[in-house]
């Protein structure tokens, strides 16, 4: 009988052994392939944003390059010499920006600086029963179209 026991012991023994040292040799196989494939990831992606940093470079020079070869109007902002209230005021930049909404993007070279100022030069706008004489005072046109406007109100 102690015979049988002890072989009954040596061979759940023996299985355990074997369940547990393949269990662990299937965790450290798997995990050893897994490190590699996280490092080669790892490695393109690293390889990948360096290229992507150099297109992005690469990509504003050439932005800056053409823009500095043609001037385009990129924004326009009005100054009215104005003193109602800032909801008026709003209203009035809306409405006046609207007129010269045509000149965004257009190379400067190509716009009349002498016909600018004639879109509201001496013009009666009607907003909300309302009447504003508009009378462009000073003009600059670069990148960014300035027109300090002055506002009358009409009875």
């Amino acid at each position: 009988m102690d015979i049988l026991k002890s072989s009954k012991f040596k061979y759940i023994l023996f299985l355990l052994t074997g369940i547990i040292s393949g269990y662990i040799l299937g965790v450290i196989s798997i995990n050893t392939l897994i490190s590699y494939r996280i490092d080669r990831y790892y490695e393109e992606i690293t390889y990948l944003n360096t290229i992507i940093e150099e297109k992005d470079v690469r990509l504003q020079k050439l932005e800056e390059a053409i823009n500095n070869k043609k001037f385009i109007v990129k924004d326009i902002e009005i100054i009215l010499l104005y003193k109602g209230d800032e909801i008026e005021k709003l209203k009035l930049k809306k409405h006046i920006r609207e007129k010269y909404n045509i000149l965004l993007g257009k190379e400067i070279k190509s716009i009349d600086i002498d016909l600018v100022p004639e879109i509201i030069d001496k013009r009666i706008m009607k907003i909300e029963n309302k009447e504003y004489k508009l009378t462009v005072n000073k003009l600059m046109l670069s990148e960014m179209l300035k027109l300090w406007i002055k506002v009358e109100i009409l009875d």
